[in-house]
């Protein structure tokens, strides 16, 4: 550590390390594989660039998206020049070329690859001789089916480590709930993981939640709303054309606002999103594809036209807000009617057992590895659905995930038993899935503090009344318990005869939720648990 507080000071400028750094660097540097989870600004690449400059060997950094990675390549540019450089698309072949040779050769500390590009066995042979000591996951709630950018290619990561001999592995997000940390930590083949969770509270923001009884009076409140406020802000709606439209409407009334979404050229895109970063535009209105990797400081406002489909989203989403500690507002505009849009997305990847069949025999005809896109053609699934066959069926045994992102039988495995367990397990995320959702709308009708019922749902305790969110500011919210009055402590693990076991969350009032394994959260009657004994603590 005395060597990597000294890089800090050095190279890279810090006057010192925050506790959660050094915390996390250390786990680091004695080998252990750690997931970090600390909220955005808090120096998370720090505890990466400096771990790796104090070991020996280079450093192999996964990330999402190619602006992210120049970004990161530029600032270790600046603190050590000639150390990072990024292979992708984008880049020159010939510039692609130098950089395996200066890894090759021991020249160069940091290279930075997408997801993608692991499928390559000759990407993957050239790194293996390079002998990487520490596998760096950047974004890594994009390894999560549970989390709000899930992306399939980052389910061979695991194997990829695996390939690699299994360097070290630092995965680094800003938000994770236990179910997610959970998933990241095995999907990323992470052995005995430290898994250190620090400080998710964003007190500059304010929280607030604007009930409607209908859309078109919800929408126009909004629009009012984003016109009488100082931005820049971002405005997020579940569809493109919802985004579209928004965007018109506050073009009308003067504001100097466009639509961000998938749907849209990539040229499109990049200026919108620059012209918002450089506050041309005021307010960009944009779908869920507008955010990862988007580091604007000044951003005054982030509210929703529509719920998000879980509190893990929309924290990540208003979590863009207020990066500079200034004040910061985050509203969510709410009709109960928006679940049910929520609900239909959700509903898109359902399979059954007989398509979970189906992808499990399409495998085992292959006689060998197979790409998912034949797997597509053979069985007519969408690519969704195809994923969740695929996910749950290596869950249970029956199908591997190869580094390079083929898709292989598992021998022995067979195919209606092992269908009916993966169909099964897909019908537990079903249920997870809608309890997810089922606490998105306790956020939007808590009868308490905004901020607790936000940090408990990340496992976090919190000592309300916060004083900025609208149930506090109206004298609504009632304090928190005392702990010494809880009849389990938050984070106590629990036994439930019909749900099995989980970890209790939050209480309020005479009602407390529970994240059980199977089930998900589940918030119950505390009077009607005790009374007949259904919660028992399961011994540590």
């Amino acid at each position: 550590m005395q060597r990597a507080e000294r890089l800090a000071r050095e190279v890279f400028g810090y006057d010192h390390l925050h506790p959660a750094q050094q915390e996390a660097i250390q786990s680091v540097l004695r080998g252990h594989d750690t997931l970090a989870i600390m909220p955005t600004g808090s120096g998370k690449s720090a505890i990466y660039q400096i771990a790796a400059l104090s070991l020996p060997g280079p450093t192999v950094v996964v990330s999402p998206l190619i602006a992210l990675q120049r970004d990161q390549v530029e600032a270790l540019e600046e603190a050590a020049p000639g150390q990072a450089a990024l292979i992708n698309s984008a880049v020159r072949p010939a510039d692609r070329e130098a950089a395996w040779e200066a890894l090759e050769e021991g020249d160069l500390e940091f290279i930075f690859l997408a997801p993608e590009q692991l499928a390559s066995e000759e990407t993957l042979e050239r790194l293996r001789s390079a002998e990487p000591s520490l596998f760096v996951v950047d974004e890594a709630h994009c390894v999560s089916e549970w989390g709000h950018a899930f992306r399939p290619e980052y389910l061979r990561l695991g194997s990829v480590v695996e390939a690699l001999g299994h360097p070290t592995v630092l995965a680094l997000t800003a938000t994770a709930s236990p179910p997610v940390r959970s998933e990241i930590v095995e999907r990323l083949a992470m052995r005995e993981a430290r898994v250190l969770v620090r400080g998710f509270d964003r007190p500059n923001i304010r929280l607030a939640v604007r009930p409607f009884a209908d859309a078109g009076t919800k929408r126009a409140a909004l629009v009012d709303e984003v016109v009488g406020t100082q931005g820049p802000g971002i405005v997020y709606a579940a569809t493109r054309k919802a985004a579209e439209a928004l965007a018109a409407d506050l073009g009308a009334r003067g504001v100097r606002a466009a639509a961000y979404h998938a749907g849209m050229g990539t040229a499109a895109r990049e200026s919108v999103q620059g012209d918002f970063m450089t506050d041309e535009l005021e307010v960009i209105v944009a779908t869920t594809a507008f955010g990862m990797g988007i580091d604007k400081p000044n951003v005054r406002f982030v509210h929703h036209l529509d719920i998000s489909g879980s509190v893990d989203a929309y924290y990540q989403e208003i979590g863009r807000a207020g990066r500079d500690g200034g004040a910061a507002q985050a509203t969510l505009f709410y009709t109960p009617g928006d679940l049910n849009l929520r609900r239909f997305f959700a509903g898109s990847a359902l399979i059954d057992a007989d398509q979970v069949e189906q992808v499990l025999r399409a495998a085992q005809d292959a006689d060998g590895p197979v790409d998912p896109g034949e797997l597509r053609e053979e069985t007519g699934l969408s690519p969704s659905r195809l994923l969740s066959a695929v996910s749950r069926l290596e869950e249970v045994g029956a199908l591997e995930v190869l580094p390079g992102g083929e898709v292989t039988a598992v021998q022995g495995s067979v195919s209606p038993e092992a269908a009916a367990q993966a169909a099964l397990a897909q019908e537990h995320r079903r249920a997870y899935e809608r309890s997810r959702l089922e606490m998105m709308r306790a956020y939007a009708e808590t009868e308490g503090c905004r901020r607790e019922f936000l940090l408990n749902y990340f496992g976090e305790g919190y000592p309300a009344p916060c004083g900025s969110c609208d149930r506090c500011e109206a004298g609504l919210a009632a304090s928190a318990p005392d702990p010494e009055t809880l009849p389990f402590a938050l984070g106590t693990r629990v036994a439930h005869p019909t749900f099995g076991e989980g970890l209790v969350m939050r209480y309020e009032g005479e009602k407390v939720t529970v994240l059980f394994d199977q089930q998900g959260y589940q918030t119950l009657s505390l009077g009607f648990v005790l009374a007949h004994d259904l919660l028992q603590a399961v011994p540590a």
